[in-house]
Order: C-alpha cells, then structure tokens, then sequence
C-alpha cells in the first residue's frame, strides 16, 4: 500500500488527538484512505516533554518551517490555533503546493477568503470540518449532502461553554457567575472565557457555515454578536414559564436579496429539538428547500471528536491527491460566487422578541406601555404582568411580541424607558419558533 505523509503543527489537545487516534485506528483508516498515512513531523512548543508522541510519530520539532520545506510531506496540518503563525504557515504551505487541513475557525473567519483564493491558484485542497462544531460533520453534510437545496436558514447551538452555562442556570437555578466558575473548574471554559461567552466564537462558526449555504464571501465583520454575560435568572425562569428554553444560538437565513447573519441569547420553544439540547453538546438544524429540516447533533469540542473531523479531511484530501482541482468538491461547497448576498443590518431583521420591564406599580402603566407598542406597529402576542410585593412600589411586566423589525422594536425600548413609569433599562432577548 502506497503511504502519504503529513506534518502537524501544533501537538497540544487537538494535535495531540489526531496522532492517537491515526495510530490507534491506522489499520482501518488506511483501509478507508487507499494509502497509509505516516505523521512524518509534528511541531510543539516543547518537544523534551512529548515523549508520549515518540512512539506515534516520525520526528519532534519546533519550527514549521521544516514542515513547509519538506517535499516527502503531502498534507499540512494545523492545530496551532489562533491568527499568527498559523495564518503564516497555511499561506506558506498552500505556496509550496500542500494540501492543508485545519480546525481553525478563527482563522478562518477573518482570513478565510484569503487562505482559499490562494489555494484556488495552487490548485491544492483546504480542508475544514473541524473547524465548526467539533465532531459534527456539518460542513460535508451541507457542501456534499444537501447541494440539491436552496438554504433558507442555518441555526445552531455551537459553543459547547456557553451552551453548558446556560444549561447549568437553568437546571440548578444558580447565577450565571456561579455557572462559569462551574464551567472553569470543569474545563470547559476558558481562564479567559471571554470568547465563548460574548459569542465570538460562536459568530466565526455561523459565518463560515453562512458562507457555504449562502455562496458569498465569509462575513464575521458583518454580524450581530450579543453574548450571555448579562443574563439573569429571573429572565430564564420567565422564559420556562412561558414555554421556552434561552440558548445562544448561530443564526444565518434568507430575508428577501440579503441574509441575517447574528449570534445572541435566544428563546426556543420547548417542543423544538434545539431547546432539549444541554451540557456542552452542539446542534446545528439547517433547513433546505427540499429537504426541510434535518438536525446534525454531536460532541462540539475535546480531543479526539475534533480529531475525528480532522482524520475525515485528511482521508478526503488524500483520496483526491492526484485528481484535477476541476473534478475536487469545492470548498465552499461552490466554483464560483453564485449568489449576490449581503448581510443585512441588524436593525432590518425580523423576529419575535421577549421584554421585561421594570414598572411604578401605578395605575394607568400598562396603557401607556401598550400605546407605544400601538403607535409602533407592534403586536402583543402574550403578557405577565406581576403583583408589587406589599411594601414595594414597583413590579414587572413581562411581554412576548409577534413578529416585528428590530429597528421598531429598539425605537419602541427608547419611548418607553423615557416613560415616567418606567424603572430602569428594558431586558430584551430574541425569539425563534423554528418553525
């Protein structure tokens, strides 16, 4: 059996991963390839202190450069993580005719364009499955599987930390401070988790994913990104109450010629799959015109899930070594940009939305809330209004409107905080029946 050889830098979780899982399943991974594939290099930061990788692979370094400048290796892997060196080595392999599998969404999300229209004049594959969703295959499910579709819409639960904060509030009715230290000392977020929870992370994953169902460039500038930092309990409460389950989701669909492209803390029906979704697990729906709706359901994160989708791109890849790039599945799923699309401002969105108000408990409060929603064009679909506790002058109402513009429902917010009536800042969170 022919062999092919790779060079991996980055020997941490994920590179770590991948050299364990090719040896331990080589046999059958090479039987599924055509070709052994041999790490023939792997870089890190430390290499004295690998030796459980010695046995796994040919040789320790530290320099990818070594990696680039070695004709012998076909595949370059990256699993350095972050923008530079890892931006600087793909370049410098794709220069040097090397096909390249990565997971970094990051990277991708900024640099994306970039990396593939460098690889389109070499004529050599970049391979991504990792890169969104961890082990999901949802990457292949919509370049390959659905390409008889026309996408309307794309949402899904893939951030793993901020999915398991919002899980752990909502089970064990504790503060959203008390979820993330949880969250820490479990390893599931971040010393710094700021990424994860002010939706970041979440919003380089939609917008590479919004690129292949829509066919226009990668536009994370463009998105609406909203985090979970500020949510309180009483609002996860209420939204149990009425039916309802807050996830942070990833959401891109078709709105006339543009496209929503936001992440933001959201309610989900009790009834629809996403909303039973928990811990640090990911789901991505994504809903075709002819196929309706199909859910893709998995581990998002860890060593060896991303290891899996890495090992699947690399089998791709080396099944294709040697076929003309005309003949190769493209890598946004698409030869050429086939739609004009542009991300639409958030304020031209549509939804349905949840608002908690803090209230005088005052005769008259109510109509004069409702007036603004009136004169608005708003529609009320449901409404809790709570009893003043005795001795306490002020309470809440809690609001569910039908579908409306989010630049009417913000101009709504401004009027009533400005009412005399009205205490404090307007919670607002965004609703998606899904249907």
């Amino acid at each position: 059996m022919d062999s092919v050889k790779i060079g991996l830098a980055g020997a941490g979780t994920v590179g770590g991963g991948v050299c364990r899982v090719l040896n331990r399943n080589q046999e059958q991974i090479s039987a599924r390839a055509g070709a052994r594939i041999e790490v023939k290099y792997v870089t890190c930061r430390h290499p004295e202190n690998r030796s459980d990788l010695v046995p796994l692979v040919g040789s320790l370094g530290i320099d990818w450069h070594e990696i680039v400048e070695d004709p012998e290796i076909a595949i370059a892997v990256e699993a350095m993580g972050g923008i530079e060196p890892a931006r600087s080595f793909i370049l410098a392999a794709i220069d040097a005719g090397k096909h390249v599998v990565t997971a970094n969404k990051a990277l991708l999300a900024q640099h994306g364009d970039e990396i593939f229209d460098a690889a389109a004049k070499k004529g050599v594959i970049v391979a991504f499955e990792a890169s969104v969703a961890g082990g999901i295959p949802i990457i292949k499910a919509m370049r390959e599987s659905l390409v008889a579709n026309r996408i309307q819409s794309v949402v899904g639960i893939i951030n793993g930390t901020s999915n398991f904060i919002l899980t752990s509030m909502r089970k064990e009715k504790i503060s959203f401070a008390e979820a993330l230290s949880k969250a820490q000392k479990l390893g599931y977020a971040e010393a710094d988790p700021s990424f994860d929870i002010d939706g970041i992370d979440a919003a380089h994953k939609i917008s590479i994913l919004s690129s292949i169902a829509f066919g226009g460039p990668i536009s994370f500038d463009k998105a609406y990104i909203e985090g979970i930092r500020d949510l309180q309990n009483v609002d996860i409460e209420f939204a149990d109450q009425l039916g309802y389950r807050v996830k942070l989701l990833g959401i891109t669909k078709r709105r006339g010629t543009g496209i929503e492209l936001r992440v933001h803390p959201t309610l989900v029906p009790e009834r629809r799959l996403l909303a039973h979704v928990g811990g640090v697990t990911n789901a991505v729906e994504v809903k075709g015109d002819a196929v309706g709706s199909t859910l893709y359901y998995g581990p998002g994160a860890g060593s060896e899930p991303t290891a899996s989708a890495m090992i699947a791109d690399i089998v791709d890849v080396v099944r294709m070594i040697g076929v003309s790039s005309n003949h190769q599945v493209p890598v946004l799923g698409y030869k050429r940009k086939i739609e004009n699309v542009d991300v639409l401002p958030m304020g031209e969105t549509v939804c349905s939305y949840y608002l908690r108000i803090g209230v005088t408990d005052s005769p008259g409060t109510l109509a004069d809330v409702s007036r603004v929603f009136a004169d608005m064009g708003i529609s009320i679909e449901s409404l809790i209004q709570k009893e003043a506790v005795a001795g306490q002058g002020s309470t809440s109402i809690v609001l569910m409107t039908h579908t409306a513009w989010e630049a009417a429902v913000q101009e709504a917010i401004r009027r009533i905080e400005a009412l005399d009536c009205v205490t404090g800042k307007i919670v607002l969170l965004r609703k998606e029946e899904l249907n």
